[in-house]
């Protein structure tokens, strides 16, 4: 286990699920209850990584949960309207209790929890027996308003393109263009090298797998603030193969990668987010989770953050998979192997290797995540984030940092780093660009794939922030 995922199993034992510090000089301070918004997304997060589901589809799973329990709660507000159901679900001044909302946002947060991860339905009723409720048995005013927000919610969600009945399974008839690339061989021909190519590896499992390219229809998912994809559809084309810039950024990927430092290392594994993790997405639902601790939010602050977030990390998945469809375009993996075939060059590790047989650094058992290159989900899930963060808390101010101890490499353990490096992030755009950055150090994604999709990110938390205020301010 990693030392990021030491360090979260712990703080998930302690009922925190803040898998940072803060730095020196902050004031913040753990909350020692964490209210009922934070403890769900507490438990999304660990069946997310119980699961199997991709990025995109668990922002899509942590915007919903978030937009049920923000409905379920906007009833009992006196300005806030419901996402499906406007502000017919209000409830009478009398009933506008901390008691009252947390009911209802607990109804409204295990109904879609249940839904979304019905494999775990055992932990969300656990939890719902912890907060004192009865999932069963949905009486009280509180529980039938969590559960009408909800099922309104998910009636819209369940015909958003996403096609959850179906496994989330592609609906655009896509096909890739290149036969699939066996990792262990080396590359000898490539029938579109600036196309994606499915990769055939060895899993943690031990399994010869083949995965396809993960949910091409989703750029057709119904959007939260509903400009995505038109944000995605304005990103300029990737560089095309043949053209200089091709080649400079496949060049800076080989350079780059063999010249790793340990801190460079140490960021390109901590920001992985990989298989039975929270993902980026749930990653930053994290750094949410420790503003609300250090700014010590009440129940109604979470709601509209937890809200506004996952909403804006939704719309980045959906934008920058419209994008990848869109261009389809190759990872470093094929177009480094393709242009340096028969060429020895240097990589980390400090060696040379066979151009046809370079791998990026990372694990051999998921050598880079199954979908197209331009641009990085990471950097769009991120730069979305950190808009958000700053819009809410009103300053790009954040203050975290997190310990990658030594020798907890997945890709060279028990070696790198040497010493324990501490990531410190002053600012969320500084986490958000660290985040993008960690993709060209692991050498999974182009320096144009990352430093579009940061742009692309933050113009879709922009749109959602607005939309997502327009809702808890009675416009809708």
């Amino acid at each position: 286990m990693s030392a990021r995922r030491s360090l979260l199993a712990l703080t998930i034992a302690l009922g925190t699920a803040i898998a940072l510090t803060v730095l020196p000089g902050t004031t913040a301070q753990a909350a020692t209850s964490p209210n009922v918004v934070v403890r769900w997304n507490q438990a999304l997060l660990s069946a997310v990584r119980a699961g199997t589901l991709g990025p995109p589809m668990v922002a899509r799973a942590l915007a919903i949960t978030h937009t049920c329990a923000h409905d379920a709660w906007a009833a009992y507000d006196p300005v806030a309207v419901g996402t499906r159901l406007g502000g017919t679900l209000r409830r009478p001044a009398a009933e506008h209790t901390q008691a009252g909302k947390a009911e209802a946002i607990s109804f409204a947060a295990h109904l879609a929890a249940a839904d979304l991860y019905p494999a775990q339905r055992a932990e969300f009723d656990a939890l719902m027996a912890d907060l004192g409720y009865d999932p069963a048995d949905p009486a009280s005013q509180a529980a039938r308003t969590g559960v009408a927000a909800c099922q309104a919610v998910l009636g819209h969600r369940h015909a958003d393109g996403s096609n959850q009945s179906g496994g989330y399974a592609d609906t655009s008839g896509y096909a890739p263009v290149n036969a699939p690339v066996v990792v262990a061989d080396p590359l000898t021909t490539l029938n579109a090298p600036g196309r994606w190519a499915p990769l055939t590896f060895v899993n943690r499992a031990g399994v010869l797998v083949t995965p396809p390219f993960l949910a091409p229809h989703w750029g057709g998912v119904t959007s939260f603030s509903g400009a995505a994809r038109s944000l995605a559809d304005g990103v300029p084309a990737p560089y095309a193969y043949g053209s200089s810039g091709f080649r400079t950024q496949a060049a800076e990927i080989v350079s780059g990668t063999a010249a790793l430092t340990d801190r460079q290392k140490a960021i390109a594994e901590y920001w992985a987010d990989g298989p039975s993790s929270e993902t980026p997405p749930g990653h930053w639902c994290l750094f949410a989770q420790q503003v609300s601790a250090r700014d010590r939010h009440g129940l109604d602050q979470d709601v509209k953050l937890f809200f506004s977030l996952s909403n804006a990390v939704m719309d980045a998945g959906i934008a920058s998979w419209e994008v990848k469809r869109d261009h389809d375009s190759a990872r470093p993996i094929t177009a480094i192997r393709f242009l340096y075939r028969g060429q020895r060059i240097p990589t980390w590790g400090g060696r040379t290797v066979d151009g046809a047989s370079w791998t990026p650094y990372q694990v051999s058992t998921f050598p880079t995540p199954p979908f197209a290159e331009y641009v990085s989900g990471h950097s769009t899930f991120s730069a979305a984030a950190a808009e958000v963060l700053t819009r809410f808390t009103g300053a790009d101010t954040f203050g975290g940092q997190a310990v990658v101890a030594r020798g907890s490499s997945l890709v060279e353990p028990g070696v790198v780093p040497a010493q324990d490096v501490t990531l410190r992030w002053a600012t969320f755009s500084g986490a958000a660009d660290e985040a993008g950055m960690s993709r060209r150090y692991g050498g999974i994604h182009f320096r144009s794939g990352d430093l579009q999709g940061r742009s692309l990110g933050r113009a879709v938390g922009a749109a959602a922030w607005e939309r997502a205020q327009a809702y808890w301010s009675g416009r809708g």
